[in-house]
Formats: C-alpha cells, sequence, structure tokens
C-alpha cells in the first residue's frame, strides 16, 4: 500500500496510476467500505486524515506500505504513521505553516512525570502556559487543545517547551524515534529533544536504550548528547534512590524525586507518624505512590497526583528543587532544554 499526501501530489511518479480519493462528503461508513475493498497493491492519494488512519491501521504491517509526502518525496512506513498517530496526534498531512520559534520536545514517560517537569520549567526557568502554537510545532496543535501534552512558553525570548507523555520507558523510546523520522519527512525541525526515562536496572541500560533507538535514525554522538540535522538530543535519566525505615523503594522513577523534595520541603516529617501507623497497620513497609497520596492529603490538595505533583513542585523553595534535580543528574540536561546554548543563565534558576 502507498498512501500519498501533500500539496505537490501531481509531481510523483506513481500519482499517474494513483486512486485519487476525494475526502468531501465520505462519512466513516463510506471509508470503511472503500478500505475494505483494498488488496494492498494500491496507490492512494488523499487529504483525508481519517482515510489516513483507517489505512494505516489496516497495512501497518510490512515495510513496504508507506505514506509518502509529496512536498519532499521522502516517506514513512504505515506502521510509523499508525504509532504517530496513535501516540502524538501527529498531522499526518504536513502543510506546516507560520513563524518558526526556537522549541524544545521533551518526552516523559507518563501524566504525573509530565506535570513534574512542566512545573520545574515553570519554577525554575520563567515559563508559562501558552495557547500559541509556533510553526515547528503545529503538528501537537489539536493535542495540546484535548489537554494531555503541555506547551509552555518563555515571554522574555520567545521560547518554547513541549512536555510529552509517552506511555512508559518503551513510549519514550518510540517517541524519540518517530518524531526524529517525521521531521525528515515533513520538514520541519525543533532545537532540542529530550528523553526522561528511568534508570530501571541500571543508568548503562537505559541510556543504551536510547542510544539504539537514535543510532537508527542517523543520530550523531557528541559528548553526553546527541545531534541529528540540527537538533540536539538531551537524554535525562531519572533515578535517586530513597531510603527510609517505613518505605519501601524498589525501583527509580519520578517519585524518587518528589519523595527527596517534599523531605526537604519538611512534609515528609509532618506525615511520618501517620505513616508509622500506617506502617504498623499494614505489617509492610509502604510504596512510595502510597507516601505521595499521604503527603497529597495532609498537604491539602483534594485534586489527583498530577496536580498535586505540579502544585507541591510549584511551592517548593528554589535551593530545594535545585538540590533535588542536581543530585539526580538532571538539572544540566534541563537547563539545556530551557535555555539552548550559549544563553546567558539570566533567569530565576540562577538563584541560590
Amino acid at each position: 500500500m502507498r498512501v500519498i499526501t501533500g500539496g505537490k501530489y501531481e509531481n510523483l511518479r506513481e500519482a499517474h496510476s494513483a486512486v485519487f480519493f476525494p475526502e468531501y462528503g465520505k462519512n466513516r461508513e463510506k471509508l470503511l467500505e472503500f478500505v475494505g475493498t483494498l488488496k494492498g497493491n494500491e496507490t492512494i492519494i488523499t487529504a483525508s486524515l481519517e482515510l489516513i488512519d483507517l489505512l494505516a491501521g489496516r497495512f501497518r504491517k510490512g515495510e513496504e506500505n508507506v505514506l509518502i509526502y509529496s512536498n519532499t518525496e521522502k516517506a514513512l512506513t504505515l506502521k510509523e504513521v499508525y504509532e504517530l498517530r496513535k501516540y502524538l496526534d501527529f498531522d499526518a498531512r504536513g502543510g506546516f505553516s507560520g513563524e518558526r520559534a526556537k522549541v524544545s520536545v521533551l518526552f516523559v514517560e507518563g501524566k504525573t512525570d509530565a506535570k513534574f517537569f512542566k512545573a520545574v520549567f515553570k519554577k525554575l526557568f520563567e515559563f508559562k502556559e501558552s495557547r500559541e502554537v509556533p510553526q515547528n510545532l503545529m503538528f501537537i496543535e489539536r493535542v495540546f487543545e484535548r489537554d494531555n501534552f503541555d506547551l509552555l512558553k518563555r515571554a522574555s525570548d520567545g521560547n518554547y517547551v513541549a512536555v510529552i507523555p509517552s506511555e512508559g520507558n518503551s513510549g519514550v523510546i518510540r517517541n524519540l524515534g518517530n518524531f526524529i523520522r517525521a521531521m525528515e519527512v515533513f520538514n520541519f525541525s525543533v532545537d532540542r529533544i529530550g528523553a526522561a526515562i528511568d534508570i530501571d536496572e541500571d543508568r548503562d541500560s537505559a541510556l543504551q536504550s536510547i542510544e539504539g533507538k537514535l543510532a537508527q535514525v542517523g543520530a550523531r554522538k557528541r559528548g553526553q548528547e546527541y545531534k541529528i540535522r540540527g537538533t540536539e538530543i538531551t537524554p535525562l535519566v531519572i533515578g535517586l534512590p530513597f531510603e527510609d525505615e517505613l518505605i519501601e523503594w524498589k525501583k527509580p522513577t519520578v517519585e524518587d524525586l518528589m519523595l527527596h523534595l517534599i523531605d526537604r520541603e519538611g512534609l515528609l516529617g509532618r506525615i511520618k507518624p501517620a505513616l508509622g501507623v500506617l506502617n504498623e497497620s499494614l505489617g509492610r513497609k509502604l510504596t512510595p505512590k502510597e507516601v505521595m497520596y499521604l503527603a497529597l492529603s495532609a498537604y491539602g490538595h483534594w485534586g489527583n497526583l498530577e496536580g498535586f505533583y505540579e502544585l507541591f513542585v510549584m511551592r517548593s523553595r528554589f535551593r530545594n528543587l535545585k538540590a533535588v534535580l542536581r543530585e539526580a543528574g538532571i538539572m544540566d540536561g534541563l537547563e539545556k532544554l530551557a535555555f539552548w546554548e550559549g544563553r546567558a543563565g539570566t533567569s530565576r534558576a540562577g538563584r541560590p
């Protein structure tokens, strides 16, 4: 299956024998009926995102099944298109226009991670939530409107940071690779990409999972970072063990960072008596997430855990937040994502 989209399909040799599919006036039933008649050896020209979704869903197996963006004459496999649509709601028709801006994209594991890092960028680097979308982030506009994605802008220089949850370590790696491929095919770029994953077994294994994906897309290593075309990639490996007689720490997650932060802010000490009572009642140590829910209640926040992470980070002391991030080894990477190379440290992140 070959699917052609974009505004210059007339220039492609494949277009002469293609099925031109006018999307206007076709409901989903008609689209399903059309897709059901296909054998898989056709070439389809379409600007229908719904049809692209159906074609990618049916023909995502096989390297020969591709989407060709006629404006660049480059191609993605339909498997890549399927994942870009499912996990990033990427507009696979291309045609992005508007003013380009300085942009960093940070892929994180889940929504609690996203709210934690969103608050870090707001607290330390003077970013604020934005509904303005620059040309090189137009593909995510629909995602932002659904509020499963955070887009931030700094008024002083017009720089953007996009924080995108990705459904676990494997999701971060998948989205990283697909996003870099999409930049090449659809001819857009961002300045920096961050990939934040948990250490899990060990730091080297976590880095190797990122390096393996970057090698597949042709990124070059430069010191501790990587570069592909004009984009720099910054790995952020999360893991900061927390030792406490009442808390059972097993594996690194963003909850590590929160445990250290609530400890430094004094909240952990306030709930220690309750932790002791619950520990004795259950006959076991408490998990970090259970501690987080107790902290949430003690803090007087009656929302969800995501909201608590964001609120607590925003209200924490600069020195405590920075100390936790530095101990975790990710402060330098966050500064790069926030400032870009050569930017002077003029934000509040420079405060003690």
